[in-house]
């Protein structure tokens, strides 16, 4: 038989107790369960959660490729934070964010296009008529590309639909 002190039983007791009490604070929040905008789980400094993984949306306009913000550099849009690479792109997006954050709020656009809400990954993106589209992977973004005016047609068409809704309820 086995035998376990009192000790130890509380000892692990408390270590699950604090262990579950840190992953139900970096859960998605609520705003992020049926929110228009792709977040990553946690919350940021400004206490809302981080968009584009953290990458600064005027870079994909003003560049070669998108740029990692930094954290002291940011701002709030739609519930989110969105991260910049430099003053100037804070201030650019301050003056006109609508103009840089990505459609469909992030989500992959082929995604939206057939109804659903899936990761759109910052780095697989498309600029098309001075906007920004995300994409889950390569492989959808070559999809996505064969159509892009008629797919973003369809995703503006579903998003009045499922912009609200959780991607759990897709």
């Amino acid at each position: 038989m086995i035998s376990i002190s009192r000790t130890t039983v509380v000892s692990v007791l408390a270590a699950v107790t604090l262990a579950v009490t840190v992953a139900a604070n970096l859960s998605p929040t609520p705003l992020a369960k049926g929110s228009p905008v792709n977040t990553s789980a946690g919350l940021t400094s400004t206490g809302l959660p981080l968009a584009l993984r953290g990458y600064d949306p005027v870079s994909y306009f003003e560049g070669d490729a998108p740029l990692a913000g930094q954290a002291n550099l940011s701002a709030t849009h739609d519930g989110a934070t969105y991260r910049f690479a430099s003053e100037g792109n804070l201030d650019a997006f301050e003056a006109s964010p609508t103009r840089y954050v990505p459609r469909f709020g992030g989500f992959c656009a082929y995604g939206v296009s057939v109804g659903k809400k899936f990761d759109g990954d910052p780095l697989v993106y498309t600029l098309h008529a001075g906007k920004l589209y995300l994409n889950l992977n390569p492989e959808i973004a070559a999809t996505f590309s064969k159509d892009v005016p008629g797919n973003v047609d369809e995703g503006v068409s579903q998003w009045a639909r499922i912009h609200d809704k959780s991607p759990a309820d897709l």
